[in-house]
Order: structure tokens, then C-alpha cells, then sequence
């Protein structure tokens, strides 16, 4: 398969959105209106539950001042969903593309969207249909195999650090009221946002203390002797956890007392880990502890979006157009690092089936011996996604003034 294939191209968004999935969205427009063997552009609404009603869009009507503020917009511009094919979906998605001769399918999404596009370009070669299919990855939980981050993640990453830093700010001002603090971060299995909460950390004192991820065996008693000390050190503590953490037995953490759900491709999605940790500490320590749980912010804040991040995005956009038009298919665009100092990136593809229902996960390396704290290998390779320095902060010296003798009561 190779060379400019005449037709039309669509397009789709699918799981979780983040703050530059439009950005994306907006580099696959702005490439095939450059590319005469694309015809038209059409839009899936709700992914591909837009494709499999026929719901679709005409996105070339667009003007240009349109697509700009969309580039800058959070959330999926065409809507997403969390759709599984079943076997009876194939023949009915197939159908579609021959009635508006879509030649490109282009993906947008995680994990599970790169199954999908998986299975439909192995679809479309089983019925010799002539169809280019790309992957183009998003995620903030930053787990796609094969590329060196997501876009997505460097967003999340940000509104993270800063969420953190902040929130730790707050309870160390707040001396006599809750003295622990815990923020419970997205990513079931992959610890990479929670971790990304050490991005606004200067100084040993300030936030976070502790930080856990899925990655690494959970145990309570650890937890609480961590939080103990940290107490007893510096007067306040700040906590960062991954929303679904896992003793070494292999037990959902605060399970019992969790908000357990399942999407359509049989994740289980549990809510409630931070709000069993504090009541822990608040029964057993009897220190306050209150708990932030920033929900869908930490995907869509545009206020926190990395500038980094954005331009990725808007660049794997269109990379996949042009891996497409060139005969490229049944691949996912990947983001290749070739410089930190000072930071650099291209593109790359590797396999759709390389990617689908596999996870990337934090190199233990990336978390300190203890396994509560992010190290400096960690942070080398964070830092440059999250689009520059935070806002500073400061901190007074704290120089007392002497005391003065006053007059007897």
C-alpha cells in the first residue's frame, strides 16, 4: 500500500478528552485541506457511535478563526465516547465508508481507541477495501507502549504540580485546622499524572511529602508511619495517590468504602481511595485530614494547558494526515524525544497492534527506594512536557521581632 489514495477522510475522538485533543483535531484539518487526494473531511459524533448512526459532519465549512478557538479548546469538539465494536458493529461500519468513499480513518484516543482502529484496518484488509487507518494517540494517564509521552499528559501533568503545590500551601497556613492534606489523581494502573505532582517541589519542606503510585505495592501501616513523620517534621502534610492503589496482596486500597463502576471494555474504575486514607488518619493518628479530588479538571482546565503539550498535539495531528496520504496504515503516530537539553521532539509510528490493551508504566527507577517520592530521573523527563516554569512562589524568613515588656494585666 502506497502512494496518495483519492477520497475522503474521517476522523473521530474517542475516551477520555484532555486540554489539547482539539488541538490535534484542528493539525488533521489543517493538513488534508493541504493534500488534493483528500476530497472532504468528515467528523464522527461521539466517536464511533457517530459513525455507526451515520452521524457525521462536514468539518471542511469550518473557517479558519473557528478552528483557532477550537485549537485553544478543551474537551472533544466532536464528542467522544467509550464505545467496545461488538462482532455485528464490522459490517455496518464498513458499509459507511463505501457509501461516502472515506479512504482515511484517522482515531484519536488511548488505549482502547487504538483497539478499535486495530480492528478495523484489519477489517478493511479482510474485504480488500482500500482504507488507510492511523492511530493518533491522547491520553493524560501518559500509558501508551511505544512513544515517549502522550499528548495530553503534559497538561494534566501541569495542573497537577500546580494543584499540589498550592493545595500544600493552603493547609500549611491553616495551622490548627486539618494538618494533612491528600489529592487523588487520575490513572488506575499508571502512576505518571500522580507523580507529576513533585513538578512545583523547590524545597524538601514544600509539597507534596508523599507521593503514591499504582505501580508500586500499597501498605497502610507504611502510609501511616510515612504520615506520621512527615507530621512531626513539618507541621502539616501534603499527600498525592493515584486514584486506585493496590496492597501487595493485590487489594483495591479503601475497596470497601469505594465508588466502583466499569466501562463498556471492562476497566473497573474505583473512586475513593483519598477519602479512606484521611479517614485513616484522622481514626489512627488522630491528625485532620481533609481530601481534594480535582475530578475531569485535570483533563479539561485549558487555564493550566502547557504550550508544549499543545504544539504536540496539534503535530501528531498532522503527522498522522501525512503517514496516511504517503500509504502509511495500521499504525499509531508516536512522539520521539530527541533532545532534553535543550528539549526536542519528532514523530514516529509504530504498529497499532503493538499498542492496543497494553499499558506503560513508570520505571521503578523513577520512584525513590521508599517508594513515596518521585526521584530526579523522574522529574529529567517531566519537566519538559509541562510547558516551562510554574508561577514562583515565596516564603518568608520568618525573622521574629523581640519581644517587649507590656504592663501586668
Amino acid at each position: 500500500m502506497s502512494g496518495a489514495l483519492r477520497g475522503n477522510l474521517m476522523v473521530g475522538q474517542s475516551g477520555g478528552p484532555t486540554a489539547v485533543i482539539n488541538a490535534t483535531l484542528v493539525g488533521v484539518l489543517h493538513a488534508a485541506a493541504a493534500h488534493a487526494a483528500i476530497d472532504n473531511v468528515y467528523g464522527m459524533r461521539h466517536g464511533v457511535e457517530g459513525l455507526l448512526k451515520e452521524d457525521l459532519l462536514d468539518l471542511e465549512v469550518e473557517n479558519s478563526t473557528t478552528l483557532d478557538r477550537i485549537r485553544r479548546t478543551p474537551a472533544a469538539a466532536l464528542g467522544s465516547c467509550r464505545r467496545k465494536l461488538r462482532p455485528d458493529d464490522y459490517a455496518r461500519i464498513l458499509d459507511v465508508f463505501r457509501a461516502h468513499n472515506v479512504r482515511y480513518f484517522l482515531y484519536i484516543g488511548g488505549n482502547d481507541s487504538m483497539d478499535t482502529g486495530n480492528r478495523i484496518a484489519d477489517l478493511a484488509g479482510r474485504e480488500g477495501y482500500d482504507l488507510r487507518v492511523i492511530g493518533v494517540p491522547k491520553t493524560i494517564d501518559n500509558d501508551l507502549m511505544y512513544t515517549d509521552h502522550c499528548p495530553g499528559y503534559g497538561s494534566a501533568a501541569r495542573y497537577c504540580a500546580l494543584s499540589v503545590r498550592d493545595m500544600g500551601r493552603d493547609v500549611e497556613a491553616m495551622a490548627g485546622y486539618d494538618r494533612v492534606a491528600i489529592y487523588e489523581s487520575m490513572g488506575r494502573h499508571a502512576g505518571w499524572l500522580t507523580a507529576a505532582s513533585c513538578l512545583g517541589k523547590e524545597t524538601e519542606v514544600d509539597p507534596p511529602h508523599l507521593v503514591y503510585v499504582p505501580e508500586i505495592s500499597f501498605n497502610e501501616e507504611r502510609f501511616l508511619e510515612d504520615v506520621s513523620r512527615c507530621f512531626v517534621k513539618y507541621g502539616f502534610v501534603t499527600v498525592a495517590v493515584a486514584e486506585m492503589l493496590r496492597t501487595a496482596e493485590g487489594e483495591i486500597v479503601g475497596l470497601s468504602e469505594a465508588t466502583v463502576n466499569s466501562d463498556s471494555f471492562g476497566h473497573v474504575i474505583v473512586a475513593g481511595c483519598a477519602n479512606y486514607l484521611a479517614r485513616q488518619v484522622r481514626e489512627r493518628l488522630g491528625i485532620k485530614a481533609r481530601v481534594n479530588l480535582p475530578g475531569t479538571l485535570q483533563r479539561s482546565s485549558m487555564v493550566n494547558a502547557s504550550s508544549v503539550d499543545r504544539d504536540e498535539a496539534y503535530m501528531v495531528g498532522q503527522a498522522a494526515v501525512r503517514e496516511a496520504v504517503n500509504g502509511t496504515s495500521g499504525v499509531m503516530i508516536t512522539l520521539e524525544r530527541t533532545s532534553n537539553d535543550p528539549y526536542a521532539c519528532a514523530t514516529g509510528a509504530t504498529p497499532l497492534a503493538a499498542v492496543a490493551n497494553t499499558e506503560n508504566f513508570m520505571p521503578r527507577s523513577y520512584m525513590n527506594r521508599e517508594g513515596n517520592l518521585p526521584t530526579d530521573a523522574f522529574r529529567e523527563y517531566a519537566e519538559p512536557l509541562i510547558g516551562g516554569p510554574l508561577p514562583p512562589v515565596g516564603r518568608f524568613s520568618f525573622t521574629p521581632v523581640a519581644k517587649k515588656a507590656l504592663p501586668a494585666e
